[in-house]
């Protein structure tokens, strides 16, 4: 029995490895200039927050609106619905069910930067060359990367991101490792490439909001 289960791990590890290959520079140089190509993304999300202190992960949906190389747009939906806006200069959290938002800007050494620029790495793969550890493989169905930071502010947002791109270089599920060792596990869908017009990046905080600035700019 032991010889069988053996043989069986051998196989099972051999399929495997065969069902990956590691990819050479210049194939990661052009999967990555592939992936950027899309100027533009809007997708349906399902998210999933593994935190260590609960027993059940915190589920969410939404859609987001992504233009390189910061702007985005992220509307959560069901019981805690949220809007998440970033024009490349300020960022606003915008709270639905209390009628309160948050103002962050951007750039110039804010905290913040390095979030927007791990929803970038997630989406687009900018200037990941330059900021990540960079492993990637092809597999059957598309590619797996692993992004290791480099820079001590990302390593403050996160400890490891794996993503999954399909053959139509479309990120279809990203697996965050947050420095606390929770865990962020965001699916995509319905993706498309058409423009999207310039006014889905610009918050007004509807009348009767209130509005405070975290940070104190």
């Amino acid at each position: 029995m032991r010889t069988i289960a053996s043989a069986t791990l051998v196989f099972a590890a051999l399929l495997s490895a065969a069902k990956t290959a590691p990819l050479s520079e210049a194939e990661l140089k052009n999967l990555l200039a592939g992936v950027r190509q899309n100027r533009s993304t809007q997708a349906d999300f399902q998210e999933e927050r593994v935190i260590r202190l609960m027993k059940k992960p915190v589920v969410s949906s939404g859609r987001i609106s992504f233009q390189p190389p910061n702007k985005f747009r992220r509307e959560v939906k069901g019981n805690a619905p949220s809007v998440t806006v970033s024009d490349g200069r300020q960022l606003w959290i915008y709270y639905l069910n209390f009628k309160s938002a948050e103002r962050y800007p951007l750039g110039k050494g804010s905290p913040l930067d390095s979030t927007v620029a791990a929803i970038n790495s997630a989406l687009n793969l900018e200037n990941i060359e330059n900021t990540f550890q960079i492993n990637a493989a092809k597999m059957e169905n598309g590619y797996e990367l692993t992004l290791l930071p480099r820079t001590s502010s990302m390593k403050r947002a996160f400890q490891k991101l794996d993503l999954k791109i399909n053959d139509n270089l479309r990120v279809e599920r990203t697996d965050m490792l947050l420095p606390n060792g929770d865990r962020i596990v965001t699916t995509y869908s319905n993706q498309t490439r058409a423009p999207v017009p310039a006014s889905t990046f610009d918050f007004k905080p509807p009348p009767g909001t209130e509005v405070t600035t975290p940070l104190g700019q």
